[in-house]
């Protein structure tokens, strides 16, 4: 199998908009993919020991070996993540650490076409935290990116069973503190129509991309 794409998800729920969108991108262009939820493999943060300098090979003894191994024969990479207080998610937080060691030296993503979903509800911190990813793959590992997209998400108060009595529910915090959690409904990224078009719009360029990288 020749996994040209690779959709990487730090969302750990299941089936969730932020995985759902990650494959739509993928489905998009039409190539040979793969998807990953890293909250099924383990991939810890970097250790800054730097035994990684001499060959670009983490020495960190967990899952991300073999994802190394994907992401460096992959020709593009679209990773989905989520905001929990304002601030990109652990597991991709992880990931986006992990990446030094390909990155030193030899730059092994350099090129690499990427795209990223994020999922959240408060506009400021899906903007900042859209432009700490776009840096960090553009300016740190100079991959290309094609796009960002930015999915409306869901509080977990609005399912945790508490949300209307817990004096710290986010319910009322975001919405007003006469809001309860009966007054919202599951947020379905299916029904966010433009994002869901960009979404293909951004596969469908990477596999035109990709295409015409294979033809050449």
């Amino acid at each position: 199998m020749n996994i040209q794409v690779l959709g990487i998800s730090g969302s750990p729920i299941k089936n969730s908009n932020t995985d759902r969108l990650v494959k739509t991108v993928l489905n998009a262009t039409e190539i040979e993919s793969e998807f990953v939820k890293l909250c099924k493999i383990n991939v810890r943060p970097c250790f800054a020991c730097k035994k990684c300098v001499p060959d670009n090979i983490c020495k960190v003894k967990d899952d991300f070996q073999e994802l190394a191994e994907k992401i460096k024969k992959a020709k593009a990479i679209v990773i989905g993540a989520y905001t929990p207080y304002g601030q990109v998610d652990a597991f991709t937080k992880a990931l986006l650490e992990r990446f030094w060691s390909l990155r030193h030296v030899n730059n092994l993503l350099r090129g690499k076409l990427c795209a990223t979903v994020l999922t959240g509800l408060m506009p400021d911190a899906l903007d900042h935290v859209n432009q700490s990813l776009a840096a960090e793959l553009r300016e740190y590992e100079r991959m290309d990116l094609v796009g960002q997209l930015t999915v409306k998400g869901n509080l977990p108060c609005l399912t945790c069973g508490e949300g209307d009595g817990c004096q710290m529910s986010a319910v009322k915090v975001v919405y007003g503190p006469d809001a309860r959690t009966s007054d919202f409904g599951y947020s379905r990224v299916e029904d966010q129509k433009e994002v869901w078009e960009e979404a293909v719009r951004i596969g469908r360029l990477i596999g035109e991309r990709l295409q015409t990288a294979n033809k050449g």
